[in-house]
This record gives structure tokens, sequence and C-alpha cells, in this order.
């Protein structure tokens, strides 16, 4: 399920002349039974709606004044969320007979064309007042004051998202509302700049208007209406034509796939990014510890201790929290393990609440294995859209890579990447000419439209990611990245599974067996394709290329040089935690 509220304004919305109808009440009934909420949303001062409003129990919560005040049915709890009027300000109005005169406990309302009269006092008062209009009403508010800002609180109070909230309304007050909820919905009777910006004018005017909107949404959970809804795209890159090419974060999922260094990570966390500014929220399963420093998120697990998973949990509880779930911590072996451990607990969380909207998986092909069969089922519904992100989609469970809409592969051969993919799910692959691809560029294939593959330009990341230095330093790299010493003719095979193994290995190898791998470039070639790390492996480059130097001396330059870059422990304290 996406949509877990509706907040719909009252007066020429819900209600006609003052008047919910029956059949609108019905409504919101079964709006209710099937475990979603309704909130009103209006400009009435709290006293007059509940006179009006006998039924006001139906509402999980109401946001009255206009943003200014949030009542909670239940509990009869009032909660003011700005400053009161100043009396000396509603005072000068009476004096200057501006009637009618309604004051609350916060806003302050008359009718036209007495906002003339208002904007002059404002300037003379000095006072940070705006004035909003609700077709002939005229309503006087603290700046930072309206219907969005009251819904966004009371929605704070339930944990839900605006992304998981549906809109309705009539008046030129509702645009901050519907521009705040992930689907808007305008009444029939609505004005046309509102109907102009909804996503959806209803057929039925007043209540029945609210009608068909929760019948549709009960009906399909407004899926239907994804395709329609555009102004939640997320900006991926664009065409050669300089056409912009935008994401759509609705019940979506991208498989992000391509060589080591192709640049995977920083597309992602540039895409993460802008879903994370767009409000979206979203949960990174970070095998390799390649999204520490993604912005603004919670970090639960380190390179010393896994995360645990009630932590995760209760990290995403709020949804203004993004978070990212670090395996490095944990055993390579068992890191698939937390990972199926904790896709149950986010998947009942995504019944409750709808979230977290988007799910990364890095490094799919280990979480999400060939051999792991019990994946239909855990996967049979989507929940939150996601993101797969892995460098061979051919060993991915076959069912998770056909629920895929987006394929993106990066890299200098984005075409076998593609037939990679094609074969794992015995389909056949489109032809791409990949002779005149440029550097960051991708091949875009939306299979969920059945469009031929496109070239696209990819957006540059707005995040400058940090090389993760205690993950390559301490942590358990998986087998195909690790470094090994076999020795010129192969009669070894000691793995180093991070930088500090590596150091150790290096100085206990033979002096031959340095030096042929030193000769071979096999350490720079190392830190670049699996450390990811070009400036590491420029530098100790350099050393290679220095034949002169004696074993002892470059592999005392290649462990200055690491040491210079990464936070590697001293020498005593790698022996006394031995």
């Amino acid at each position: 399920m996406r949509y877990f509220a509706v907040a719909a304004d009252y007066d020429g919305t819900l209600a006609s002349s003052g008047t919910v109808a029956d059949s609108t009440l019905d409504a919101i009934g079964r709006l209710l039974a099937s475990g979603r909420k309704f909130l009103v949303v209006t400009g009435r001062v709290l006293p007059d709606l509940l006179e009006v409003f006998p039924q006001v129990s139906l509402c999980e919560r109401v946001v009255a004044e206009n943003g200014a005040v949030l009542y909670t049915p239940a509990t009869k709890d009032i909660r003011l969320l700005a400053p009161p009027p100043i009396p000396a300000f509603v005072e000068e109005l009476r004096r200057r007979k501006v009637t009618p005169l309604h004051v609350g406990e916060t806003i302050i309302a008359t009718c036209s064309p007495y906002e003339k009269i208002i904007l002059e006092m404002i300037r003379d008062f000095g006072l940070e007042l705006r004035i909003i209009f609700n077709k002939g009403a005229v309503m006087v508010l603290p700046a930072g004051i309206n219907k969005g800002s009251g819904l966004l609180a009371a929605l704070d109070e339930l944990d839900l998202s605006p992304h998981n909230t549906v809109g309705i309304g009539d008046a030129e007050n509702d645009h901050a509302l519907l521009n705040l909820c992930e689907y808007a919905a305008a009444v029939q009777n609505a004005i046309p700049m509102l109907k102009k910006a909804a996503d959806r004018t209803t057929d039925g005017d007043h209540g029945a208007g609210v009608v068909e909107i929760i019948d549709a949404l009960l009906h399909d959970d407004l899926e239907a209406a994804d395709q329609t809804v555009s102004r939640h795209g997320v900006l991926l890159g664009s065409r050669e034509n300089g056409e912009e090419v935008f994401l759509d974060p609705a019940r979506k999922s991208l498989l992000l796939a391509g060589t080591s260094g192709s640049g995977k990570s920083m597309f992602a966390t540039g895409l993460l990014h802008r879903l994370g500014q767009c409000g979206y929220q979203c949960c990174l399963i970070d095998p390799e510890g390649d999204y520490e420093n993604f912005p603004h998120a919670i970090m639960f697990g380190t390179a010393q201790r896994g995360p645990t998973l009630d932590e995760v949990i209760k990290g995403l509880a709020s949804p203004r929290n993004h978070v990212v779930v670090n395996l490095v911590g944990l055993p390579l072996q068992d890191r698939p393990a937390f990972f199926l451990g904790l896709l149950p607990r986010l998947q009942e969380m995504g019944v409750k609440t709808g979230r977290p909207h988007w799910m990364l998986l890095d490094e799919t092909h280990h979480l999400l294995p060939t051999t792991y069969k019990a994946a239909p089922l855990i996967f049979a519904r989507k929940l939150f859209s996601t993101i797969y992100v892995t460098v061979h989609p051919d060993q991915i469970e076959r069912s998770i890579l056909e629920s895929v809409d987006t394929v993106i592969a990066l890299g200098e051969r984005p075409d076998q990447t593609i037939r990679s993919y094609c074969t794992a799910i015995q389909k056949p692959a489109p032809a791409l000419d990949v002779s005149h691809l440029q550097p960051n560029r991708a091949f875009v294939w939306n299979r969920s439209v059945d469009e031929e593959p496109f070239s696209m330009h990819m957006a540059p990341s707005n995040v400058e990611r940090q090389r993760h230095r205690r993950k390559y330093a301490e942590g358990e790299l998986p087998l195909d990245r690790c470094f090994y010493f076999t020795g010129p003719w192969g009669q070894l095979n000691l793995r180093a599974h991070n930088l500090i193994l590596f150091m150790q290995l290096g100085e206990g190898v033979d002096d031959a067996t340095w030096l042929h791998h030193l000769r071979e470039h096999h350490y720079s070639t190392w830190m670049l394709e699996a450390i990811k790390d070009d400036i590491l492996a420029t530098a100790v480059r350099r050393i290679e290329n220095q034949e002169y130097l004696t074993p002892t001396e470059s592999r005392h330059l290649i462990r200055t040089t690491i040491e210079e870059r990464y936070t590697i422990p001293t020498r005593d304290s790698e022996h006394g935690s031995c």
C-alpha cells in the first residue's frame, strides 16, 4: 500500500453549505476500515468546526485556522503551531471598523476588500504577517503558516509522510495543502488555478468529489494514476539531444549494473541524495561501506561492530530519517543472513507505513544470489521502490531481475552488461551501439514501457563522496576483490581481504613474490579496481615504476603511501589485537 492518509479541506470540499453528506461520511468510514487515516485541514477556527461537524471523531487529526492549530479528536488535545495575534493589531482593526472580524488562537479573518487596510497595518506595525485568500475570505497569519505546514505537523505526529498522503481541496488556500501531498485532487467546484495545479479534477463536486477519490484509492491504491502524475520525477540525466530523463518515484525498481570502478556508487549516491531532498525516505544496505558519507543519514554499523535489526527499524521510525545499514563489521559470510533477517522487518514496516520509500541494495549479487530460492516469495509484492547495484547481474536470483523496471548499464561495455542481464532472465538482448559512448554516460533501458535502450548523460552528483578509509583498511572485501599473493610460479595462495592484511602479508612474503607482483603492477591495479581509489593507485604505480628500488624500500614506500591516505592502526596495536 502506498497511500495511508487522506487530507481534505472542509468548506467547499468535504462539506457543502457547512454540512457533510451521509454518502461522504460513509466513504470516510470505508477509508478508515482499510487501515488508512482521515484528516481535515480547514481555515475555520476550531470551535466553529466542532459545531458544524459533529462527526469530527472520524478524523485522526484536525488542522484548523489554516495551519495554525492542531487538534486531536481522540484526546481533545489542542496544539498551537503559531503565536497568537498581537492585541494592539487586533484593536487597530476594530478601530478601523473592519467587519466581520474573527480572531482565533492565531488567525485573524475578515473578507475582501479589507486586505488593503490590513496590508497598510502590517507595514505600519512592522510585522511578519501574510494575507491568504480563500475565495471571498481574507485570512491573516504569521509568515510560514499555511495548510501545508499544519498538515506536515500533523503527519509528523503520526509518523506518516506527505509522500503517502492524498490531498483534496477547492480554493486558493488549498495550494499549499495540495503541493505538499504526493497525490493532489481538486473537486469539480474548485477554482480554475487549483484545478490546473492538481493531479486530478473530480467529476463530482464537494463531498461527491471526495467520495470519488476515496473509492479510487480503495480500488487500486491509485496505482492506475501513477502514469499520469509527473510532478515528482527525480532527475537521472539527459539524452543526447538534451532532453532530461526523470525517474518516476512510484513503485519502481531499478538495476544499476556495470564493471568495477564505473561510477555505480557515485551515480546511486547522487540519485538517492536527490530523492532525499524531495522528502523520500531512503534505506541503504551497504555491505562494503561505500555509503558511509551519505548526507543527512543515520549510520548503523561500523568497521568494528555490525548493526542490529532493532536499531535499524527504530532509526526508520521517523519519515524524516534516512538510514545506512553498514555491514562491514560483520563477517563476509554473515552479511546475506543479516539482510534476509532485516527484510521481513522492513516489509512489515512497509505494510504499516509505506516506508521506506526507497531501498538500495549494494552488491546485490552477494545479498541475493542465484542460490537463494526463497526470493520469489519474499519479493512477491513491491512494498517499496528498490535500486539494485551490482557488478554481476547474472549472479542475482532470477525473480529479482525479472521484477526490474529499468536497467542502467555503466562502464566500458554496457552492451555486455545488458546481455548478461538478458541471459539471466532468458530474454533476447536489445542491440546497443556503444562505439560512441562518452565518459559519464550510461545506457538506460526502460523495460516497463518496452522502450529501446538509449544513451544518457548521467546527472552530476551533488555529493562529493570521500574515500571510505576504515572500510578498506579493516573491513572484509568479497573473495573476488581480495588481493592474492601467488608468487611468480603460483606456489602461494595468500589472500588479503583489506589493506592491513595486504601490508602484513606483503612484509612477510619472500622478496621474489613481492617483486613479481610489483613489476607486474598488480598492487596498483588492485587498488584501482578493488579498492576503487585512483589516487592511491596512481601513487603506487609510480613506486612500481621505480625499478632501482630494493624490495625493502618499495615495501616501505607503499606502506607509507597507504598510511598517509587511510586510517591504519599502528604496528603495536595490530600486534596487540592478535
